[in-house]
């Protein structure tokens, strides 16, 4: 019998997707304090939570998580313990966030939804959006009020299976091109370009996807210098991690009205009250809910369900994750 743990409030709608026989279920408060034994450690979803557990979880040989990046476990997992990661369950949820970021932002929604707010009407262009410039905000006698997806440009940096998703969406809406950028380069079934790549990539962008783990490598990968390699008006879209990006270049960036961000992940997180980013303009945040959709919930734990099978076949895990991360 395999113990399993899990976090104590999780609804039994979920522990259904779980197998039937050869396992038991322990459930582990928030505040957990005494020693616990459990063999498949299914971590909760706040990390805080999920490390004040560690010092207590004894026996534990496989931790299973939810989410796609897992570099926030790296630092506290024992050694011999395998780590998997939550690769493939977010492809819908996250993709479909990158695209409501993308054509919220081309459509100018905050402009609006802040103009609503204050009850005026912004048709005749009494509000315009700071960051479209003289060159870009008429055409003849006509005002552009929002913008296009169609015909643009879209650089994916980090390219996985959210990263492929997104694409696919992308494609519905007459996107001109999609590049495509990895770790490695590659060219099948799809060209992926290398990371080296990216400075040469970059002013070539319209929107720029970050969907990246966050590795040693990565963290900070995105400072004034690159930020400044985007052209005039560009999207930065964050779905990956907060450190990516250097918080304080981007702030900076964007109060110069040089480019325009969507942010679903900061750094800090959450942001506290009073930081410069929240009132940075061209800026749309939001609190680093990309996957977490009810229908995320049935497909994750649908696959922890499945992981479990497999371990208790002594079959091989799937999205085991190496000592980088990923």
């Amino acid at each position: 019998m395999v113990r399993v743990g899990v976090q104590a409030d999780l609804p039994e709608e979920l522990l259904k997707l779980f197998p039937k026989n050869g396992i038991e279920l322990v459930r582990l408060p928030k505040d957990l304090r005494e020693t616990v034994e459990v063999e498949f450690w299914v971590l909760p979803f706040n990390r805080f939570e999920a490390e004040g557990q560690m010092p207590f979880v004894q026996g534990v040989k496989v931790m299973q998580s939810a989410m796609a990046g897992v570099d926030w476990v790296l630092p506290w997992r024992r050694d011999g313990m395998i780590l998997c990661d939550g690769r493939g369950i977010h492809d819908v949820s996250t993709s479909e966030w990158v695209m409501t970021a993308i054509l919220a932002s081309l459509k100018w929604l905050p402009v609006y939804a802040k103009a609503q707010e204050e009850k005026k009407w912004v048709g005749d262009w009494k509000l315009r959006n700071p960051f479209v410039t003289e060159r870009t905000h008429t055409r003849g006698r006509y005002r552009v009020l929002s913008e296009e997806l169609w015909g643009r440009t879209v650089l994916i940096v980090g390219y996985g299976s959210i990263g492929a998703a997104t694409e696919e969406k992308l494609k519905v809406f007459g996107v001109k091109k999609v590049i495509r950028v990895a770790r490695s380069a590659r060219t099948e079934p799809v060209e992926v370009h290398a990371i080296s790549e990216l400075d040469a990539l970059l002013p070539q962008a319209d929107v720029v996807v970050l969907l990246l783990p966050l590795t040693a490598e990565t963290q900070g990968m995105f400072g004034r210098k690159r930020l400044e390699r985007l052209q005039e008006g560009a999207l930065l879209v964050n779905a990956a991690r907060g450190p990516i990006v250097v918080t304080e270049d981007l702030t900076a960036v964007l109060a110069e009205g040089k480019i325009r961000a969507a942010l679903d992940v900061t750094d800090p997180e959450p942001l506290p009250d009073g930081h410069p980013l929240w009132s940075a303009p061209n800026c749309l945040i939001t609190p680093h809910i990309a996957g977490l959709t009810p229908n995320f919930m049935e497909r994750a734990f649908g696959f922890i369900g499945k992981q479990m099978e497999r371990y208790l076949k002594g079959e091989p895990l799937e999205n085991v994750v190496g000592d980088a991360g990923y």
